[in-house]
């Protein structure tokens, strides 16, 4: 089992920027999709953005499209979201996640692997 260990949350202005990071402790990290997801109160696990196992692909839900940005450095066994122009509806937990295929998905289903989250709260 791969485990996964985000950081970078925290608390920051609307409008403000923030870049989580998430390590994986696995020697297939570099043969794998990851992707991100969020959290909220009574809200579902949504998606937001998944990066093939080269980096060379990447996807976005609509919702943070244009804002966030999704990569990774897999010498460093890791997947970077890099989030601006925050809004306080991104007030939520986000997990990164592995799958166990090269190429992205969006489907919780297809990852077998979650991290235990990080809190973002943007404040208005």
């Amino acid at each position: 089992q791969v485990q996964l260990v985000e950081s970078g949350g925290g608390l920051v202005q609307a409008g403000g920027s923030l870049r989580l990071s998430c390590t994986a402790s696995s020697r297939t990290f570099s043969a794998v999709s990851m992707g991100w997801f969020r959290r909220s109160p009574g809200k579902e696990r949504e998606f937001l953005a998944a990066v093939s196992y080269n980096g060379g692909s990447t996807d976005y839900a609509d919702s943070v499209k244009g804002r966030f940005t999704i990569s990774r450095d897999n010498a460093k066994n890791t997947v970077y979201l890099r989030m601006n122009s925050l809004k306080p509806e991104d007030t939520a937990v986000y997990f990164c996640a592995a799958t166990h295929m090269y190429y992205v998905q969006s489907r919780v289903g297809d990852y077998h692997d979650w991290g235990q989250g990080t809190q973002v709260t943007v404040s208005s």
